[in-house]
């Protein structure tokens, strides 16, 4: 069971950074996201014409970050994951589609091609707990 302080940190940003690697050369890219939390999952959105789009399809395997931005020590919070991302699509996708919508109605106007990570790790590090404070969640 994953825990409910990285829940609530995932539910309250929005931006993920996301990496890929192909051939060895590593790339980022930062996308709008919502998370899933019955599946445990990241959703959002890019076109296959992107290099991380085209980067997702040769290999699946991705990490990223989620960072509340501060100058202060004491309050720095984060998210450190990797899973396994994948096109949306079957009886799922309706219903994480108006979640993505609901969460960024601007995607209304845009067709929106939704990814999902299917988190396999996650590390949240809370100063608030104690410098470097960890909280490890895997598969």
């Amino acid at each position: 069971m994953i825990d409910k302080r990285i829940v609530k940190f995932l539910k309250k940003h929005h931006v993920l950074t996301i990496a890929t690697c192909a051939e060895h050369d590593p790339w980022c890219a930062s996308c709008f996201y919502v998370y899933l939390e019955d599946e445990n999952a990241l959703v959002f959105t890019t076109d296959t014409k992107t290099r991380h789009g085209q980067e997702f399809i040769k290999d699946p395997s991705v990490a990223g970050t989620i960072a509340l931005e501060t100058k202060i020590i004491g309050k720095i919070r984060g998210v450190q994951f990797s899973g396994k991302v994948s096109e949306l699509s079957g009886t799922m996708s309706d219903k994480v589609k108006r979640a993505y919508i609901k969460r960024f109605p601007v995607a209304m106007l845009m067709e929106t091609r939704l990814w999902i990570v299917d988190l396999s790790y996650v590390k949240y590090t809370d100063n608030r707990l104690g410098f470097g404070k960890k909280i490890i969640w895997g598969k």
